[in-house]
């Protein structure tokens, strides 16, 4: 098996209905070239929680302001809650145009988050026709190449599979100013180790990354010194990269307040009603609601 074997087999991964039927509705626009469903309702199928899904577009949207920024600083993000049948199912949904989700996936820039996402399982949802299939899945098989790259460069000199992914996952978590709980690559990489085990030796051969075998054990060959200045590169920017990405998110960030009010009431059982002041500012309303957030977890404290 190829990398891109692989990679296509993966795609084509087949959807529980009510998954596709929300993608199908994402993909309305007719600028919408394909979408993508990844996260961690892939793994668990639990639709209880929040669908994650990639639209990739033909083009930047909106006015001349919003275009720059979304040159720089994408994805646009939007939460939907939609009713499929009887249930009503919640996606986050991050839009960028399908160019840009190429040539970040290859590694050509300095950001950090599509390549680390998309090694990790996908399913295309809905595609527009052949052609953007392929460059999906040529994208998918791109980042791949990238995260495994990077992966050989920040692992161990000689190791298993899943110590290189685990080196790659924390170096880049520490430079997305992620909040993840400690341990999250566990998580990834506990789902299906197998697949982990099974998919470096393809990337690095794809890549054209020479390496050795002695049992579970891999020694990649080559100089590290270039892979990690590039590195050192990423590193330095994915900080303020993504404080950014968040600014902008606050300000730009359709449905906000609907999914911010949710996930408080999901995790910690507290209603708080949603009014057309907090739809409009959903930035302004934050503090008041974390006030009553608080206000009313004192009152359930034991006295």
């Amino acid at each position: 098996m190829t990398l891109d074997d692989f990679v296509a087999a993966e795609l084509a991964t087949p959807l529980p209905p009510p998954i596709a039927m929300v993608a199908e509705r994402l993909a309305g626009d007719v600028d919408v070239a394909a979408v993508l469903f990844y996260g961690s309702v892939l793994r668990t199928g639990d639709l209880d929680g929040v669908l994650d899904f990639y639209v990739l577009t033909d083009a930047r949207r909106g006015g001349v302001l919003h275009r720059t920024a979304t040159r720089w600083l994408w994805p646009d993000v939007s939460f939907h809650e939609m009713a499929i049948g009887d249930a009503v199912l919640r996606a986050k949904v991050a839009t960028m145009p399908l160019q840009t989700f190429q040539d970040a996936a290859s590694g050509r820039m300095l950001d950090t988050t599509i390549w680390t996402r998309f090694v990790q399982p996908a399913a295309l949802a809905w595609v527009r026709d052949a052609d953007a299939a392929a460059r999906v899945r040529a994208s998918v098989a791109a980042a791949t190449v990238t995260a495994a790259g990077y992966a050989a460069a920040l692992g161990p000199e000689n190791g298993t599979a899943d110590s290189y992914w685990r080196a790659l996952f924390r170096q880049t978590y520490r430079a997305e100013l992620r909040v993840e709980k400690p341990g999250r690559e566990d998580q990834i990489l506990r789902y299906d180790p197998a697949r982990w085990q099974r998919l470096l030796p393809l990337a690095w051969n794809a890549g054209g990354i020479g390496y050795d075998t002695h049992g579970e054990l891999l020694t990649p060959s080559g100089d590290r010194a270039r892979p990690l200045r590039r590195w050192q590169a990423r590193r330095r920017a994915g900080r303020p990269l993504n404080v950014a990405r968040l600014v902008k998110a606050a300000f730009t960030f359709d449905g906000a307040a609907r999914y911010g009010l949710w996930k408080i009431e999901r995790h910690t059982g507290i209603h708080i009603p949603l009014t057309p002041w907090r739809e409009r500012h959903p930035v302004l309303a934050a503090p008041a609601v974390l006030w009553r957030v608080m206000r009313a977890r004192s009152a359930e404290a034991p006295r």
